[in-house]
């Protein structure tokens, strides 16, 4: 891994608060009562609050959690990329800092997939559900053609170039996506989602794909608790205009096998498949189905403990 310093000047947030954690401030977000609690797991380009809308529906019930790792959204500077034991620690030192307890649910979108299952092989007894929203997988490229491989895509991402051309693009897409939350958090987003620090974070982490599929092999599978696999299949646009329709395609088939095969592996699983959106939409257009697979899998991790939230209080 080649590391690098997101240096440019974070952006304030209009919510949340700050944990220092191993010399760093980290942004986080938390909401809702009850367990067990929910914390979500951005991807790369993305970050914590970009989960508002989601984060809403999961407080009605139970504890919500949004947060951004070091060198990423309003969290300190950070070297990156960083290994996925690195960033599963700091979670699990930030939860802890906070005082939010354990067992948790993760809730891991793209790359945060790789993070979450960092994070449940280090502290298996503090994983009580997982909801994988098109999340990293170690086998991927075992269940996709040579073009689509986490090398391949690596290197078919746009460039620092090509990323600066296209951000009049992002801030109408962003804007679109974001047009229902709160105008000050909304423009705070926008304004991220178009900086230096936003091009040179999520140049970085995706760059780290190959190696964290290696680190992860090292380790154990997901356990077995609750897990519910959105997978979205939708045409991404922006998938689109760089694989194309054919490649794309291939793509949808084989992660469609690799989610199914992992939701048969645990006691509890189950796929469930959106046709109507996108890799990067699902947790904008679709938060009514990522809101219900999380409480779904936050119901049977009550059951899983005695139906008393590994003695937390109940959710809501």
């Amino acid at each position: 891994m080649t590391n690098e310093s997101t240096t440019s000047t974070p952006l304030h947030p209009p919510i949340g608060t700050f944990q220092e954690v191993d010399g760093r401030r980290l942004h986080l977000h938390r909401q809702g009562s009850g367990g067990p609690a929910v914390v979500l797991l951005p991807g790369a380009s993305a970050i914590g609050l970009d989960y508002f809308g989601v984060q809403q529906g999961v407080a009605q019930f139970t504890t919500a959690v949004v947060y951004d790792r070091a060198g990423t959204g309003f969290s300190d500077d950070a070297p990156l990329p960083r290994t996925a034991a690195e960033v599963a620690t700091e979670l699990h030192e930030l939860l802890h800092a906070q005082a939010v307890p354990g067992p948790y649910v993760l809730v891991a979108h793209s790359l945060g997939g790789a993070y979450a299952h960092r994070f449940a092989q280090l502290y298996p007894q503090d994983v009580a559900g997982l909801v994988w929203l098109d999340a990293f997988h170690r086998d991927w490229d075992a269940y996709m053609p040579p073009e689509a491989s986490l090398a391949a895509t690596q290197r078919l991402s746009p460039t620092e170039e090509q990323l600066r051309q296209s951000l009049p693009g992002i801030r109408r897409m962003c804007e679109e996506l974001l047009t229902d939350f709160p105008a000050d958090l909304r423009d705070a987003l926008v304004e991220y989602h178009v900086s230096e620090r936003w091009i040179h974070a999520g140049m970085a982490e995706r760059a780290s794909m190959p190696d964290l599929a290696v680190e992860l092999r090292a380790g154990a599978d997901l356990p077995d608790v609750p897990l519910i696999a959105v997978t979205p299949l939708g045409v991404d646009p922006g998938q689109l205009e760089v694989m194309g329709a054919e490649l794309l395609q291939a793509m949808h088939d084989g992660k469609t096998r690799l989610y199914a095969d992992m939701v048969d592996r645990v006691s509890d699983g189950e796929q469930r498949i959106l046709s109507d959106t996108g890799h990067s939409q699902v947790v904008f257009e679709r938060v009514d189905a990522v809101v219900q697979a999380i409480r779904n899998v936050v119901e049977d991790a009550v059951e899983k403990a005695g139906c008393d939230g590994a003695g937390q209080e109940d959710p809501a």
